[in-house]
């Protein structure tokens, strides 16, 4: 957690430090997590809200892009994103390919559909990273 001062100047006075970009990231994520899961609860509770339409593919686009983000952590930014979102799109239409083939299509299907596979990934990478830290530990 990083601590604001006061800066002072002989011409201001006192003034607040502003915060840096790196202050902001996780303000954004929060706010791109409410978007997304009202996107997902818009969708399965099949409102008739206009904002229905675009906060489901921001759902649908965001949830497996930061799940295989995760995955990439080794990767440079922008690299990271490109991929993430490409595998987002693929994930995406892998579902429906999927529903499709088996004649089971439907809008909530493919929205939890989409979440038990970003789910999954999620989950992945969390039992990745927990093996790794208790090999460490095992061997100094």
């Amino acid at each position: 957690m990083q601590t604001l001062r006061l800066k002072t100047s002989s011409t201001d006075g006192a003034q607040r430090a502003r915060p840096g970009p790196g202050d902001l990231a996780p303000l954004l994520a929060g706010a791109a997590t409410a978007v997304g899961a009202a996107g997902a609860l818009l969708a399965l509770a099949d409102s008739d809200s206009p904002l229905r339409g675009p906060l489901t593919l921001f759902f649908l686009l965001a949830t497996p892009a930061a799940a295989i983000a995760a995955a990439l952590r080794g990767l440079d930014p922008f690299g990271r994103t490109l991929a993430s979102l490409a595998g987002a799109v693929v994930v995406d239409m892998l579902v429906a390919q999927g529903m499709l083939a088996t004649h089971q299509w439907s809008a909530t299907g493919g929205i939890v559909a989409v979440t038990a596979l970003s789910s999954l990934i999620f989950l992945l990478v969390l039992v990745r990273r927990l093996r790794g830290r208790t090999e460490r530990r095992r061997n100094p």
